[in-house]
């Protein structure tokens, strides 16, 4: 049988400084959300706009880069995987969660923006896999 594809790619700009933990076995995470805006003008040339906010998590390496260079506020390209998570709440409702685990992040942006800009990064997700080996975007990247 073939894969399908779980593929999500976003810019936007974080709501907040990311949570930065390590679980018990010193593996580190990093949540954070996104803020993902659109403008248009309406049938009456109105301005209109809409945000979207997008959960993400990290693991690893990564979530360390992460929580030492994301602020709230600054720009930021990620890529991943959509996941959705359930749990029981106090009262033992069941709750849902979707979120981006996170592969690939750029930080975007000028120096005097919020974000800054760096090279790209890649994590191993919490079962060791990888994306890839290589790191796209780096200059050797460029054909010309």
């Amino acid at each position: 049988m073939a894969n399908d594809l779980n593929l999500c790619q976003f810019i936007g700009r974080l709501g907040r400084d990311p949570e930065l933990s390590y679980l018990s076995n010193g593996t580190a995470v990093a949540k954070f959300s996104i803020a993902c805006g659109e403008q248009w003008k309406d049938k009456d040339g109105q301005k209109q706009e809409k945000t979207e906010w997008v959960n993400c998590v990290a693991w690893q390496k990564l979530a360390e880069i992460i929580g030492k260079y994301l602020t709230k506020g600054g720009q930021v390209y990620i890529s991943g995987k959509m996941q959705t998570r359930k749990w029981d709440d106090k009262e033992g409702n069941k709750r849902y969660s979707t979120e981006v685990v996170v592969n690939q992040m750029q930080m975007l942006g000028s120096k005097g923006d919020s974000g800054s800009q760096g090279s790209p990064a890649e994590s191993r997700g919490p079962e060791g896999t990888n994306s890839g080996d290589s790191v796209p975007g780096t200059d050797d990247d460029i054909p010309f």
